[in-house]
């Protein structure tokens, strides 16, 4: 299981309020590691998901699949105010396409 964590989503950002970097890991939103520079930073998170890993092993527990090596349909649902859909769809008429190719291109 821990051959996986190099198939996970991290992210290293800036943090004013710590004045350090900050690793963080989409699978594991739980987990953080601060460091000096973004090299050390990503190292951290990534052995700390290691050992994560390894502790959901020895419990019996299923480790999160990679966000990279899942299947994604392409639909997802979308609540809005009735307001909200209304305009979309005068908008989408207006322009002549459809209301998903409208939305899909605002969110692209």
């Amino acid at each position: 299981m821990a051959k996986f964590v190099d198939r996970y989503t991290y992210r290293v950002t800036w943090s004013e309020e710590d004045q350090e970097y900050v690793a963080m890991c989409a699978e594991f939103p739980s987990l953080s590691w601060l460091a000096e520079t973004q090299e050390e930073a990503l190292s951290g998170i990534r052995v700390l998901v290691k050992e994560c890993l390894s502790d959901m092993e020895e419990n019996g527990e299923l480790a999160p699949e990679p966000m990279a090596t899942k299947k994604y349909s392409g639909k997802f649902m979308v609540r809005v105010p009735p307001e909200t859909h209304r305009h979309l769809a005068i908008e989408a008429a207006e322009a002549g396409v459809s209301l998903n190719r409208l939305v899909a291109s605002r969110l692209h």
